[in-house]
């Protein structure tokens, strides 16, 4: 994994950069803001180290700009800085840091929460907000589907019959499940409603709609190996 320090301070960067190959992972040193600019435009880091007190560039103003860039907000920063007041603290996790180190540090705790924190991202990816299927990949948090890539413009009860099957592959719903689940219990209506839903989400859906399929005398369940 790497790992980008931002720190003015010669000896303490190459401290940082020492230590963390040592703990395996591939670590670079940057001295001012400038020069980390221009690397990001070529390549992205697992987590970026960060102090406050730099020469260019203040380190908040940049944690700011990072978390507000939709390309690199989700990247973790760590500050590491000799400015120890709560109320910096606080200010830089509320800006979205992920950990805050005081100096001087040890070395071993410092590896310690770096750890940590790569542990709590990975679970964070982990727990996504999208479900992918074959060539159907759901957004569950901006409702966005997409079919190979294409977009696909659903109604919200067709997102709804989407969202269940997708969230239970291979298993098998009957007409009445969905009828329940997606329109409520309170729904009068009939089993057709289902039929139709369930049509019209195949087209829309393209090829990717042949992954749902009908279990005749049952219902539906969505199925990588399709027809």
């Amino acid at each position: 994994m790497k790992i980008w320090c931002i720190e003015d301070d010669l000896n303490i960067n190459n401290l940082l950069t020492y230590a963390l190959a040592g703990q395996g992972f591939e670590a670079q040193g940057f001295g001012c803001y400038k020069e980390f600019q221009q690397k990001i435009k070529t390549e992205q880091p697992d987590l970026i180290m960060l102090d406050i007190m730099l020469p260019d560039t203040d380190g908040m103003t940049i944690l700011k700009n990072l978390k507000a860039d939709e390309n690199l907000k989700d990247i973790p920063v760590i500050m590491l800085t000799a400015k120890n007041s709560e109320i910096d603290i606080v200010k830089a996790l509320d800006a979205g840091a992920e950990d805050y180190i005081t100096k001087p540090f040890g070395i071993l705790e410092m590896a310690s929460r770096v750890k940590a924190v790569l542990r709590r991202c990975e679970k964070k990816e982990k727990a996504s907000d999208k479900i992918v299927f074959g060539g159907i990949e759901m957004n569950t948090e901006s409702h966005v589907v997409t079919a190979d890539g294409e977009k696909v413009d659903l109604t919200l009860k067709e997102y709804s019959l989407l969202r269940l099957l997708l969230a239970n592959p291979n298993k098998v719903f009957s007409r009445e499940h969905i009828m329940n689940s997606v329109w409520g219990d309170s729904y009068v209506g009939e089993s057709r409603t289902v039929d139709m839903h369930i049509k019209t989400l195949r087209q829309k859906l393209g090829s990717c709609g042949d992954c749902i399929v009908t279990i005749r005398g049952v219902g539906y369940k969505i199925d990588q190996n399709g027809k």
